[in-house]
C-alpha cells in the first residue's frame, strides 16, 4: 500500500507519477495534464513539489522523468512521508 506524505496533493501526484512510471519517458508538463486530465499549471505545480522530494528529476528545463524513490512509492515500498525536501 502506498504511503503518501502530508506534502502530497491525492490523487493528482499519484496520477503524475503513475503517467510517468507507465511510459517509460521524459515528460513535458502540457503532455502529463493532458493525459491526467489536470491543468498544465497545477502539473507544473506538483513537479516542483515532486522534483523538491526526490520522486521526480527535471532532466532539462520542462522535461520530466520518475526517480528510483518515485518507483519505490509507486509500489509500496517508501513512505513519503519520510522524506525530506532538498535546498534547491
Amino acid at each position: 500500500m502506498r504511503q503518501p506524505g502530508d506534502w502530497m496533493q491525492q490523487p493528482t501526484d499519484d496520477r503524475v507519477l503513475e503517467a510517468l512510471d507507465s511510459s517509460g519517458l521524459i515528460l513535458s508538463p502540457a503532455v502529463l495534464a493532458k493525459n491526467i486530465e489536470r491543468s498544465r499549471e497545477e502539473v507544473t505545480r506538483r513537479l516542483s513539489a515532486l522534483v523538491d522530494y526526490g520522486l521526480v528529476t527535471r532532466v532539462e528545463r520542462g522535461y520530466y522523468e520518475i526517480t528510483d524513490l518515485g518507483e519505490q512509492y509507486l509500489a509500496g515500498d517508501l513512505d513519503a512521508a519520510d522524506l525530506e525536501p532538498t535546498d534547491s
